[in-house]
């Protein structure tokens, strides 16, 4: 059996992502549940650059251990004199939780083993940067794929994503006005 330093990377993250995801469900006190969710943030960024998406982990440190996280925090804060210090009980239906947990893990490992998983191909229109393939990293296959005139686009879904981004800010703003007066 050949191990790699891929292997033992993963597995390293993998057992720090799984320990972090439970003190995020078990701790007592809700900031340090908080502060260990920047740690799975973390781990699972390094599954991404472990996967070659350096892209996809950027933006996970950066949207999700930075802002999201830093929100979640401020909000805690900012509510914190309405609850209690240890404000995440142990919830009395722990095994429910626990069954459907085995449940979803057993149909996710069971549909990952059965699949027959789909590949890019020279032909298709969404490749992937790898062998063969003639362009650079995933980010810049990424924009190929945004903004490409000449192949398919995803520009009109990114566009229309923006719009429905912009129409929530400026709801929020006036819903914001309208209680301050």
């Amino acid at each position: 059996m050949h191990v790699d330093l891929a292997s033992i990377a993963f597995w390293v993250i993998a057992i720090v992502l799984v320990g972090a995801s439970l003190a995020v469900v078990l701790q007592r006190n809700i900031v340090h549940a908080a502060l260990a969710l920047i740690v799975v943030f973390g781990a699972a960024a390094g599954i991404y650059i472990l996967l070659n998406a350096e892209f996809i982990a950027i933006v996970q440190v950066l949207i999700y251990a930075g802002a999201v996280t830093i929100l979640i925090l401020f909000a805690i804060m900012l509510t914190q004199h309405s609850m209690g210090r240890n404000s995440n009980p142990f919830s009395t239906q722990w095994w429910l939780a626990a069954l459907i947990c085995i449940l979803l893990g057993g149909g996710i490992i069971y549909a990952v083993g059965h699949s027959v998983m789909a590949i890019g191909t020279a032909t298709s229109p969404v490749l992937l940067a790898g062998e063969g393939s003639g362009v650079g990293g995933t980010v810049v296959r990424l924009g190929q794929l945004l903004y490409s005139p000449f192949q398919y686009s995803y520009v009109l879904p990114f566009e229309i994503a923006s719009v429905v981004l912009l129409v929530a800010i400026v709801g929020a703003i006036m819903i914001g006005r309208e209680e301050e007066e």
